[in-house]
C-alpha cells in the first residue's frame, strides 16, 4: 500500500488550522493577562478566571471525549469477548461530571484554589502533597500516551505511515500550541476540534452501516453471524467486575487536574457547575457514532472487504478497529474526515493533560517544594518546560503498546486505586486526617495495588482474593477489587490519623498540626485592579 499523499494533505490542513487558532488564543491571553485580578500563571494554568461559559462547556467536553473515549468504546463493542455491557465509558463520564458538580465544584473554589494539590499542601504540608502527586503526576502520562496512541494508531492505518512519525508529529502539534497559549489556547481549539468530531464521525456513520460487507446491527447484536453477538453478555458473577470498572472511569475522574481547572476557569460556582451538567449530557451522545462503528464491525464479513481475512480481531488490531473501519468501510474522502474527527478528539485531550500535569509541576513542586522565591517569569518557564518533557515521555509511551483501551484503563486505575481516597478525604473529612494518615494511606495503597497486578502491563498478580477464578492458567478477578483499595485505605488514612492524634495528646508523637503547618503558601482572593480597589475603598469610607 502506498503512502495516502491526500490524506497527508488534509491532516496537515488540519494541523495548521489549529496552530493557526493556539496562535489567536496566545494573543487573546495576552490580552486578558492586562485585565485579569490574578498574575500571569493563573492566565496560563486557569485563564484568569473568567472564561466564556460556552467555551468551558466545549473545552470540559472535548477534554473527556478524547482519542481513548472515541476509540475505546469502539473496541470494547467489537472484541467478541466484551460487547457493549461491557462499554462503561459513556455512563461513567455522565456519572463523574454529575458527581464532580455536585460534590466538587465547591470545596474548589472556596479558597481560590489553583490545582488540585493546593488543598493538599494547605493541610499536609508541602513534602507530603508532592509524595502523593506521583500518582497524578503517572495517570496524567499515560492519559497522554493513551491519545497519542490512539492518533498514531489512526493515521499508521489509514495514511500507511509510521505510527511512530504520527506520534511524534501530532505531540509536536499539541505541544506547541500549549506552549504558546496556556489554558486560552487549549480551550479555543477545544471549540474548533470537538465540532469537527461531531460533524465528522457522525457523517461516516451511515456510510459504514450502508456497506453491503455489514449485515444489519440490530441482528447481530444478538445472533451469531461473523463473531459473537456485540450486544455482549454480563454473568452475575462478573457484576461486581463491572461495576468495579464503572467507578473505576466514574469516581477516578475526580482526580485529574484538567477537570478542577475547566471548573475554576469560570468567574462563578453557577457557570462550573452548568459546564460540568451539559458536559455530561453531551459526552454520551457524542460515544453514539463510535459505538455504532463498532458495532458494525463487528457485523462485517471481513473476508468481503478489501481489508481481507482474517479479520482485525483475529490479527490483534481490535484496538484499531475504529480507523480500520474508516478506511476500509467508507468511501476514501469520507474516511478522511472521519480521520481528522478522530485527530481532534487526540488534540482535544493531549493539551488538557500536558497542561495540567505541567500547572502542578510548576507550581506545587517547584515554587512551593524546590525554589520557594520563584518568579513568575521562573515558574511560567518550568511549566512550559514540563509541558514538552510530560509531552516527549506521553509520545514515547505511546509507542509501545497496541491497546487504547488498556492505556485508558490504567490511567483511570492509578487514579481511583491511590488518589480518589486522598482526594475525599481531604474536602469531606479534612478534621478527621493529617498527614500521618495520608501517608499510611498512600502506602497501603501502591502496596495493594502491586500485589493485586496487572498482568495485561506485566506486573503479577500475587495476592490471592475471594472469587479469583482460574480461566487457562490465568487468575481471573472477580471481586471489585480497585474499588475495594479505595475502601480500605480510606479507613486506614481516618484510622492511622485518629491512632496518631491519641498518640500526639500523650505527647508520644510529634503534633500533626506542626507538620500541616510547614507550607509556604497563602490562600487569598487575587488581588483586584486599582479601579476595584479603589471602589472597594471607597465604599468602605461611605460604611464608616
Amino acid at each position: 500500500m502506498a503512502v495516502n499523499w491526500p490524506g497527508l494533505l488534509s491532516l496537515c490542513v488540519f494541523y495548521m488550522m489549529i496552530l493557526a487558532m493556539g496562535i489567536w488564543a496566545s494573543r487573546k491571553s495576552k490580552r486578558e493577562e492586562k485585565k485579569c485580578t490574578g498574575n500571569r500563571s493563573e492566565v496560563t494554568m486557569v485563564g484568569g478566571r473568567n472564561l466564556n461559559i460556552w467555551v468551558s462547556i466545549c473545552t470540559m467536553t472535548a477534554t473527556w471525549v478524547g482519542g481513548g473515549y472515541i476509540l475505546g468504546n469502539a473496541e470494547v463493542v467489537y472484541d467478541p469477548t466484551k460487547g457493549l455491557v461491557w462499554a462503561t465509558g459513556p455512563l461513567a463520564f455522565f456519572m463523574n461530571l454529575v458527581l464532580g458538580a455536585l460534590f466538587f465544584v465547591k470545596p474548589i473554589r472556596s479558597k481560590n484554589y489553583v490545582t488540585l494539590m493546593d488543598p493538599f499542601q494547605e493541610k499536609y504540608g508541602d513534602k507530603v502533597a508532592a509524595v502523593l502527586f506521583i500518582p497524578a503526576l503517572l495517570g496524567d502520562i499515560l492519559w497522554v500516551a493513551c491519545i497519542l496512541g490512539a492518533l498514531g494508531g489512526t493515521i499508521s492505518v489509514v495514511m500507511d505511515i509510521s505510527s511512530a512519525l504520527a506520534v511524534c508529529v501530532s505531540a509536536a502539534v499539541a505541544i506547541v500550541y500549549t506552549l504558546m497559549g496556556g489554558l486560552y489556547a487549549v480551550a479555543y481549539t477545544d471549540v474548533v476540534q470537538l465540532s469537527l468530531m461531531l460533524v465528522g464521525l457522525w457523517l461516516c456513520v451511515p456510510f459504514i452501516l450502508a456497506n453491503p460487507s455489514s449485515a444489519n446491527i440490530t441482528v447481530a447484536a444478538v445472533t451469531k453471524l461473523h463473531q459473537e453477538p456485540w450486544l455482549g453478555s454480563l454473568e452475575l458473577e462478573e457484576a461486581g467486575r463491572w461495576v468495579d470498572d464503572l467507578l473505576l472511569l466514574a469516581i477516578g475522574g475526580i482526580c485529574y487536574q484538567a477537570f478542577y481547572q475547566r471548573v475554576l476557569s469560570t468567574a462563578t460556582d453557577a457557570q462550573s457547575k452548568l459546564t460540568c451538567y451539559v458536559a455530561a449530557v453531551l459526552c454520551p451522545i457524542l460515544a453514539i457514532p463510535s459505538l455504532i462503528i463498532g458495532a458494525a464491525a463487528a457485523s462485517t464479513n471481513w473476508n468481503e472487504t478489501s481489508y481481507g481475512s482474517p479479520g482485525p480481531y483475529q490479527q490483534g488490531k481490535a484496538g484499531m478497529i475504529l480507523p480500520i473501519a474508516l478506511q476500509h468501510l467508507c468511501p476514501f474522502y469520507v474516511s478522511l474526515i472521519g480521520m481528522g474527527a478522530l485527530a481532534a478528539s487526540v488534540m482535544s485531550s493531549v493539551d488538557s493533560a500536558l497542561l495540567s500535569v505541567a500547572s502542578q509541576l510548576g507550581r506545587n513542586i517547584f515554587k512551593n517544594v524546590i525554589y520557594k522565591g520563584a518568579s513568575e517569569k521562573l515558574i511560567l518557564a518550568v511549566v512550559k518546560g514540563s509541558i514538552f518533557l510530560c509531552g516527549t515521555i506521553g509520545a514515547g509511551l505511546a509507542m509501545t503498546t497496541k491497546s487504547v483501551y488498556l492505556l485508558w484503563i490504567v490511567s483511570a486505575d492509578v487514579l481511583y486505586s491511590m488518589l480518589a481516597p486522598q482526594v475525599i478525604c481531604i474536602f469531606y473529612l479534612s478534621r478527621r486526617v493529617n498527614h500521618y494518615g495520608a501517608c499510611a494511606g498512600f502506602v497501603l495503597s501502591l502496596l495493594l495495588r502491586a500485589l493485586v497486578g496487572e498482568p495485561l502491563i506485566g506486573l503479577p498478580d500475587i495476592l490471592p482474593l475471594p472469587w479469583d477464578k482460574t480461566v487457562d492458567g490465568h487468575r481471573y478477578r472477580l471481586l471489585p477489587f480497585r474499588t475495594a483499595i479505595v475502601l480500605v485505605t480510606m479507613a486506614t488514612v481516618l484510622v492511622v490519623s485518629r491512632l496518631a492524634s491519641w498518640l500526639s495528646e500523650k505527647g508520644l508523637l510529634a503534633r500533626a498540626s506542626d507538620a500541616e503547618a510547614d507550607t509556604a503558601m497563602k490562600y487569598t482572593a487575587p488581588v483586584g485592579t486599582h479601579e476595584e480597589e479603589a471602589e472597594r475603598k471607597s465604599s468602605l469610607t461611605v460604611r464608616t
